[in-house]
């Protein structure tokens, strides 16, 4: 029954659809077609408050650096393109790494360094996964990420929606088949809590929960 509901719900919007755009224009081109965009799910909207509330739009063209385990990062975002980039100091070598949407490269005291394909794979990943974290849930909006409604639960005595994110192959890096767990604050919408499984390095899951909480220039950061 549900099915067939659905259905019929499906062909109205179709015909409505049809109907309208008839109404506002003749169609001359018989390969013209009709873009009817996908309701938002559950899933979707909780997140999309969660982007919301940690920074939302000001993601767009951020430009900030933080450091993080003895290394410092920066991302730039202009739009859909960005710039990220690493610098370290190991004894008498100033190692940066400087990464885009398509290609990386890797300086030693300003002297650029041949590296494989391999080497790319490893520093690029690593940089990405860095700034993946500090920015969540800003890239959660990407076409590769899957997201499912699991529960509303209660931590401490606050209420929080579970989301949980999976990727599809394309689009969803070497660790596509890794699986998250986001608990968001029903009040704040930001996340406090996460977790993930993973595949690589013999496997495993890991829990974290989020601390030192701070909010610059509108967007929001957590350890």
């Amino acid at each position: 029954m549900k099915k067939n509901l659905l259905l019929l719900c499906v062909t109205a919007a179709l015909l409505l659809s049809c109907n309208n755009k008839k109404n506002s224009t003749e169609v001359t081109d018989k390969n013209d077609t009709i873009a009817i965009e996908k309701p938002l799910t559950k899933a979707d909207s909780i997140v999309n408050r969660a982007i919301e509330a940690h920074g939302g739009k000001l993601y767009n063209d951020a430009d900030y650096s933080f450091e993080f385990r003895g290394k410092k990062y920066r991302f730039q975002n202009d739009g859909g393109a960005y710039t990220y980039s690493t610098e370290i100091q190991k004894g008498d070598s100033l190692i940066k790494d400087v990464m885009t949407a398509d290609k990386f490269k890797r300086s030693i005291n300003n002297s650029l360094q041949s590296l494989s394909k391999k080497d790319v794979d490893k520093y690029s990943e690593a940089i990405n996964s860095v700034i993946y974290f500090a920015t969540l849930p800003h890239k959660l909006q990407d076409a590769s990420v899957h997201k499912t409604f699991v529960e509303e639960t209660t931590i401490k005595g606050k209420n929080y929606d579970v989301i949980k994110v999976t990727f599809g192959q394309e689009g969803g890096g070497k660790d596509f088949d890794d699986e998250y767990h986001y608990w968001i604050n029903k009040d704040t919408h930001k996340i406090d809590y996460l977790a993930y499984s993973y595949l690589v390095n013999d496997g495993g899951v890991r829990f974290r929960s989020a601390f030192n909480t701070r909010v610059v220039d509108g967007v929001t950061f957590q350890d």
